[in-house]
């Protein structure tokens, strides 16, 4: 009672180890999970395949922030030859997340440049993602709608998705967006300077 501040000083210590504990279990599962996150074979790669930086996004195409720093990403692979970008839907929000989803995953059965139009289109939509307006846009990109309605229930679809959940829950991910880059967890969005100078951090360390 006659020193509180002892109390208080222990609380915040205690928190801080706590953060520290949490920061270093991440960064234990950031190298555990690596071939994970980049090297996944059902996860569309944009950017530069064989580029020397690889900036891995957990998105909901139903995330407003999600939507406006897809520009971001977008302006960093034109100004950045040597970025690779993964995609790893992470649909969170609601239903309607999950069928945008399950479609975007499906859409390679069509072709990878086919789900990044999808994609692209998706992202910079500011319409509501009901099934038929997704399904909608998959026409407008040159997807076949009915196939894509078909490949959306194919087992390898849920696992991917489940794959992408696991990899979320290993790096204690809060929300959409979340980024990986190099080694650096990132969650929520930045802006362009920021993002950038990050890759440029992890190619002195590769």
């Amino acid at each position: 009672k006659k020193n509180p501040e002892i109390v208080v000083e222990a609380i915040e210590a205690h928190k801080q180890n706590q953060l520290a504990l949490e920061e270093a279990a991440v960064k234990q599962a950031l190298a555990a999970r690596k071939n994970e996150l980049n090297n996944d074979p059902y996860s569309a790669v944009g950017g530069n395949p064989n580029g020397d930086v690889t900036v891995v996004e957990f998105f909901d195409y139903q995330c407003g922030v999600c939507k406006r720093v897809h520009a971001v990403v977008a302006k960093m692979t034109e100004r950045d030859p040597k970025i690779r970008r993964v995609y790893k839907e992470w649909p969170i929000l609601a239903p309607g997340s999950v069928f945008a989803s399950r479609a975007a995953i499906a859409s390679r059965k069509q072709g990878d440049r086919k789900y990044i139009k999808f994609h692209n289109a998706m992202m910079e939509s500011r319409k509501s993602l009901s099934a038929q307006t997704i399904l909608d846009i998959a026409g407008s990109v040159g997807l076949d709608p009915a196939k894509l309605r078909k490949d959306m229930e194919a087992p390898e679809v849920t696992q991917t998705i489940q794959r992408n959940y696991a990899l979320a829950t290993a790096l204690k991910l809060n929300g959409t967006p979340s980024f990986v880059i190099g080694s650096q967890l990132l969650r929520g969005a930045r802006d362009f300077d920021t993002m950038m100078q990050m890759v440029r951090d992890a190619r002195k360390k590769s």
